[in-house]
């Protein structure tokens, strides 16, 4: 698996930086936002270095498929209510135009009852 020294996700993922986690197998992790926008935030990463969707290929296809099953049924486990009168949004920022700030694949996992600080 990849990893990038110097980034600050891949270091998480590692454990070399403590993390809130809210799951973990031996292809992804979530943890809790440090600077949560709702009730519910959280992060979903791969573990392997990956810097954006602009760098997605269909090789990535079974991790990321992996990745958004995982989604509901974490947002539930974390206090979303469920569909319809419930719900989250998944939000992936990629590079500089798209508001990325942390240069490592992330969804963003953002629920709980409204209104939310941004969004």
């Amino acid at each position: 698996m990849s990893q990038d020294p110097n980034c600050l996700f891949c270091k998480i993922a590692e454990g070399k930086i403590p993390s809130r986690k809210v799951y973990e197998d031996d292809d992804i992790l979530a943890f809790h936002d440090i600077h949560p926008w709702a009730p519910v935030h959280f992060l979903l990463i791969p573990k392997q270095h990956l810097t954006s969707m602009a760098h997605v290929d269909e090789s990535h296809a079974p991790l990321l498929g992996k990745m958004m099953a995982l989604v509901p049924k974490l947002a539930r486990q974390e206090g979303c209510r469920p569909y319809p009168d419930g719900g989250f949004r998944l939000v992936t920022n990629t590079g500089a135009d798209g508001g990325q700030e942390v240069p490592h694949l992330h969804f963003h996992v953002i629920g709980g009852p409204r209104p939310w600080l941004k969004g």
